[in-house]
């Protein structure tokens, strides 16, 4: 018998799926996830990351590309370090959406 899956391991499914080199924004996991409306928990789930080196929450950001002020794996700065390293410019604590973000269906 499968087990259903909580909608915080859906999220970090959805978050895995993020290619290196692109970003998701928060509602765009939500919804991958199975709830558009969640963005808030997606925050909240990533926050809670039980694996931040298997699952890649540094590729989540907000709605306008900002990367997260309160990153809980080492700050803001942290993230920038993990998109740049992946090859996403960061400016002034956002990425370009329409050049990084991932396109789902």
């Amino acid at each position: 018998m499968t087990r259903n899956k909580t909608f915080y391991e859906r999220i970090y499914a959805a978050v895995c799926e993020i290619p290196r080199g692109r970003v998701a924004t928060y509602g765009q996991v939500a919804a991958m996830a199975g709830n558009g409306n969640a963005a808030r928990a997606v925050g909240n789930a990533l926050h809670r990351n039980p694996a931040p080196v298997v699952i890649p929450c540094h590729r989540v950001v907000n709605a306008q590309g900002r990367l997260a002020p309160h990153f809980a794996f080492g700050g803001d700065a942290e993230q920038q370090r993990l998109l740049e390293a992946e090859g996403v410019e960061v400016r002034d604590h956002h990425v370009d959406l329409k050049k990084y973000q991932m396109r789902t269906p």
